[in-house]
């Protein structure tokens, strides 16, 4: 208990948490969908944070590309499943934690069995037709969903479902055609976006598990180009 409280005395002396609030950290449950460019920045500090069980769904191999931005992957760990290489960088990071390892596609015969025992559900995929599924899924269990994307030099993140909040097709009703949708295979991304957008991710997963004030049918975007963020409210 002392070392847990050592450990996470930065957290604890935030008047607002305190150890009750870390408890909640503690025994929060948390389901990460993508253990890529957005994925690695949410697990690494929702495991830093402590975060009692973070499940990682992804079924994708390492490759050498990925390097630039899937921070939490290694050289020695490309060729091996990705959600191998997150459970062993979890485990080695706060061996406090239970992280379960799903090496799966999502898809709408096993979502709800896969997203349904999670408080919170974070969507770091990188295409429309599954974040469509899991925003669905949610709504369907009831579950909040974070949301982030990453594309050139913008960013976004917003909150679904939240306590009655609305969620992506109250924003974007249907999904674009697959031939309008760019994305970072041929247009590519800096490494330090998805690390920003997926540090804010985290942020908003912890202030839900904590019953802070979390932002609420508003998207946020992040232009790194020109360095302006701003909120469409929906």
């Amino acid at each position: 208990m002392k070392d847990s409280f050592i450990r996470y005395s930065r957290q604890i002396f935030i008047e607002e948490i305190g150890t009750e609030g870390q408890k909640k950290i503690n025994h929060a449950k948390v389901l990460v969908i993508g253990a890529g460019g957005l994925g690695s920045p949410v697990i690494q500090y929702l495991a830093a944070a402590g975060v009692g069980t973070i499940a990682i769904i992804d079924f994708d191999c390492l490759e050498i590309h990925n390097l630039n931005r899937q921070t939490i992957h290694t050289e020695s760990s490309i060729g091996k499943p990705k959600v191998e290489n997150a459970k062993k960088f979890v485990e080695s990071l706060n061996s406090n934690i239970q992280c379960i390892a799903i090496q799966e596609k999502l898809s709408p015969h096993n979502a709800q069995q896969l997203i349904q025992d999670y408080d919170i559900i974070i969507d770091g995929s990188d295409n429309f037709s599954t974040r469509y599924l899991i925003n669905d899924t949610c709504v369907l269990l009831g579950k909040p969903l974070v949301y982030g994307s990453v594309f050139k030099n913008e960013g976004q993140v917003a909150v679904f479902n939240y306590q009655g909040s609305k969620h992506l097709r109250n924003l974007f009703p249907e999904p674009p055609n697959d031939e309008d949708i760019p994305d970072c295979d041929r247009f590519g991304v800096l490494g330090a976006l998805p690390g920003i957008v997926g540090s804010m991710m985290a942020l908003h997963t912890l202030q839900i598990i904590l019953g802070f004030k979390v932002m609420q049918n508003q998207l946020q975007i992040i232009d790194t180009e020109n360095w302006e963020f701003y909120k469409i409210s929906f």
